[in-house]
């Protein structure tokens, strides 16, 4: 087993465009030739009608299980299917070994519906600091990749979240209300003031992408599950930006956090975010 970060580095200086092969593989050996073909029986509800599953989910990820850590021996996946079949499996993200975080679909409300805005989020963590990640929007052939100390980069290209523009409204993506306690809800409600402009978050993973490529100014998430954020999370920071939870501190892939929490372009906008979302003014 790898049992340094070190020695991952190592790999991933080596390895990452292996990693971003294996991605984009699976995106079209078993996604894309699902989109708009998608039948009735290949999508199922797992906690409700806003929680979708589909053939594309579940396969993918098991290409990616089997690829990423044929990869890396001695690494272990928690994918969200996998996940969902035996909660437990989620534990690994706490535990010793190198953590593929798979999300085969990111956005798959939107992926059943025809539309393009999904992607597939793979992440690379050791004892809870995220090493690197991959974001790929297959339907727009549009790949992000992230290594801790190395940046951020799209299509080859180097991405600068930058700052918000003085003057005009910060524009920020939320959680959608189905996936928020009342409290949760009543501290989104602090982003309905003056000079803040929010609006539901599709994708998450896109919605990270946004705010690396500075088109989007924060998200403020009500719930944590790491396949959803580590691989944006590493993405924001290494293209500038920054996250905090309500209690100030950086969001923690392993859990815990004080919820919601925010990404944001820039760390003077995220404290500004957490303070709308503690009732500050």
């Amino acid at each position: 087993m790898i049992d340094s970060i070190e020695t991952i580095e190592e790999f991933l200086v080596q390895h990452s465009s292996e990693v971003e092969e294996a991605v984009r593989k699976a995106a079209a050996t078993e996604i894309l030739p699902r989109w708009r073909r998608l039948a009735a029986h290949e999508v199922d509800q797992k906690s409700g009608p806003h929680d979708l599953v589909t053939d594309a989910d579940r396969k993918a990820e098991l290409y990616l299980t089997e690829a990423l850590v044929a990869l890396l021996p001695g690494s272990v996946v928690v994918g969200e299917e996998a996940v969902h079949a035996q909660p437990a499996t989620y534990e690994a993200i706490r535990g010793d070994a190198p953590v593929w975080i798979v999300d085969p679909v990111d956005g798959t409300r939107q992926f059943v519906r025809g539309e393009a805005g999904f992607c597939t989020l793979v992440a690379l963590a050791h004892r809870g600091t995220l090493l690197a990640s991959w974001t790929y929007a297959p339907a727009r052939d549009r790949f992000a990749t992230a290594l801790r100390g190395r940046g951020a980069h799209l299509d080859g290209e180097r991405l600068f979240a930058g700052v918000p523009e003085p003057g005009r409204d910060l524009r920020v993506a939320t959680s959608h209300p189905d996936y928020t306690t009342a409290e949760q809800k009543d501290a989104l409600l602090g982003l309905r003031a003056d000079g803040v402009a929010p609006r539901p978050c599709g994708s998450a993973g896109l919605e990270y992408l946004a705010i690396a490529r500075g088109e989007l100014d924060a998200v403020a998430f009500s719930w944590e599950a790491a396949w959803d954020h580590a691989a944006g999370l590493l993405l924001v920071e290494e293209a500038g930006g920054a996250h905090l939870t309500l209690t100030g501190e950086p969001f923690r892939i392993a859990g815990g956090n004080t919820l919601p929490f925010t990404a944001a372009r820039d760390a003077a906008t995220a404290r500004r975010v957490v303070d709308l979302l503690s009732g500050g003014a």
